[in-house]
């Protein structure tokens, strides 16, 4: 490979210390490599614990969007942080050889604090508070955030704290661990702690490739049932669940670790198999710890949690609801599609440039003439779903775009000839046509599906409306208000018909259901 590769990572020193080991790794195979340093919500949010943030990757988000805007090839995580459902058109690339897995404690001034009934225990993950308070009850838990630094630096400055949880690996990585820090090895970690992963675009085949030529596999056999143990509890950071598998003599060891808020519950289960029959494993351990009381755990964790409701103008899916922290979510399609039968003689022609802005006009085509018989030549659409779907049903996409915006810029510096064929709806943004008819490309629309508004009326008192195209602004405000709601939006042309009604409007930071959930969930983070 040629090109340079990216590296995204966050800008902490541990951070960078993983990310550097993935260049050292990358360029030791003989890659060019660059560094792209950003910034995320947690490290910005220093004033409150993880679990109090409600947001789904909180440490991945930004260098999520990142990469799903092209601007970096790979991230770089600490596997813990990662959620497990990354989202659309993002893998796991590779992991690597995984690091001290344990929990550290580091003292303020000594141990002797744990023989007495009064002391003061630092950290900001549920999970380390919960097990505390397990073996300790009656210890008390303050909330501690930061990079680690910071944290020992808020260790020294408390005079009453007696101690702070750190990840092992974390203090070991920087060289600043204390000498007499001491690995907490009653204390169960949290799933994939120790472990360095790496992200890439499904779709860049050649950097994926790449990443594997440096994937330890031991380590990526024990982080994935450890994640889908985690995964199967439905638990994410605001759940004390804690699991660890490792490998010795050809056999897998698990075990695994559900705790209530306060650490009053308790609920472990172990499992050995055979390497090579270990892919129950993390099956076996949640149906276990859930059949025995993890249930309703459960229940109580998210009864505690999701009490906030917004309402989506578009069903979601199961993996969708998923992705919501502390919020109640109801949804249902404020809009139907009917697709138009398409006149065949107009999709057997040669077309020289087809664009495509949407899902169901690939639909609505391949309900009109079999792919065998189109005979398109250079496809452009909007949307990497949209993309896929044309690739899977059509044939190769030439270009694509996030926006119907930046599509119409590429098609006037780029196009070949100057005549386009767009597949559209009857409700339809005129932004694409007018910027290339301005640009004396002509535009020949073919409206291959009718976009029908499906109003209903909602509960009045839900805060919160998303929204995925000006269509569904305008169904939903037909039996619906606007006042004293918070419209969020897909993006900036939904935001435009979105502020017509609605005072507060906030616009995703990339174009996707998932990066809407995000925002959502950004709001009711506190």
């Amino acid at each position: 490979m040629s090109k340079i590769i990216r590296i995204g990572t966050r800008d902490s020193e541990l951070a960078l210390w993983q990310a550097k080991t993935v260049q050292q790794q990358l360029e030791g195979l003989g890659y060019s490599t660059q560094l792209i340093p950003v910034k995320s919500t947690g490290d910005m949010v220093l004033d409150k614990p993880i679990y109090e943030m409600g947001i789904v990757g909180v440490f991945t988000r930004i260098l999520d969007a990142a990469m799903l805007n092209n601007e970096i090839d790979i991230a770089v995580h600490s596997l813990k942080d990662v959620p497990t459902l990354l989202p659309q058109g993002i893998v796991q690339a590779a992991v690597l050889k995984r690091g001290n897995v344990r929990d550290t404690l580091v003292f303020k001034k000594n141990e002797e604090f744990l023989s007495q009934r009064e002391a003061v225990i630092a950290t900001g993950s549920l999970r380390r508070k919960a097990q505390w308070l397990n073996r300790y009850p009656t210890h008390t838990i303050v909330g501690l955030r930061g990079n680690v630094n910071t944290r020992l630096q808020k260790l020294k400055d408390n005079e009453d704290w007696n101690a702070a949880i750190f990840a092992a690996a974390g203090i070991g990585r920087i060289g600043v661990r204390p000498q007499d820090a001491i690995n907490l090895d009653w204390m169960v970690p949290a799933p994939a702690q120790g472990a360095i992963m790496i992200t890439a675009r499904e779709e860049d085949e050649d950097i994926l490739a790449v990443c594997k030529e440096i994937n330890h596999e031991e380590t990526e056999i024990c982080t994935t049932i450890e994640r889908r143990f985690l995964n199967l509890l439905e638990g994410g950071c605001s759940a004390p669940i804690g699991a660890l598998a490792f490998i010795k003599d050809e056999e897998v060891n698990f075990h695994g670790v559900l705790l209530s808020l306060d650490g009053t519950k308790k609920i472990e289960v172990t499992r050995t198999e055979k390497l090579g029959n270990h892919h129950n494993i993390a099956q076996f351990a949640a149906d276990y710890i859930l059949e025995r009381g993890g249930n309703r755990v459960m229940n109580e964790l998210n009864e505690t949690d999701r009490a906030i409701q917004v309402f989506s103008t578009r069903n979601l899916s199961e993996l969708q609801r998923q992705r919501f922290k502390n919020v109640a979510v109801e949804s249902t399609d404020f809009l139907k599609i009917s697709f138009n039968r398409i006149a065949k003689p107009i999709l057997k022609s040669p077309i020289e440039n087809v664009v495509i802005t949407s899902q169901n006009a690939v639909e609505a085509i391949v309900a009109s003439v079999p792919k065998e018989e189109l005979q398109f030549k250079n496809i452009y659409c909007v949307g990497r779903r949209t993309k896929r779907l044309i690739e899977k049903k059509i044939g190769k996409v030439k270009h694509s775009e996030n926006y119907a915006k930046a599509l119409a810029a590429y098609l006037v510096d780029f196009i070949d000839g100057t005549e386009v064929t767009h597949f559209c709806s009857n409700i339809r943004l005129d932004e694409l046509s007018q910027t290339l008819e301005k640009n004396h490309i002509k535009v020949n629309e073919v409206e291959a599906y009718k976009t029908i508004l499906d109003s209903e009326k909602i509960d009045p008192n839900i805060e919160g409306i998303m929204f995925y195209s000006p269509s569904t602004v305008e169904s939903y405000m037909i039996n619906n208000h606007a006042e004293g709601k918070i419209a969020y939006c897909i993006g900036d042309t939904t935001a435009a018909e979105a502020n017509k009604h609605f005072d507060d409007v906030r616009v995703a930071r990339i174009p996707t259901v998932e990066s809407v959930i995000d925002l959502v969930n950004e709001n009711y983070s506190s």
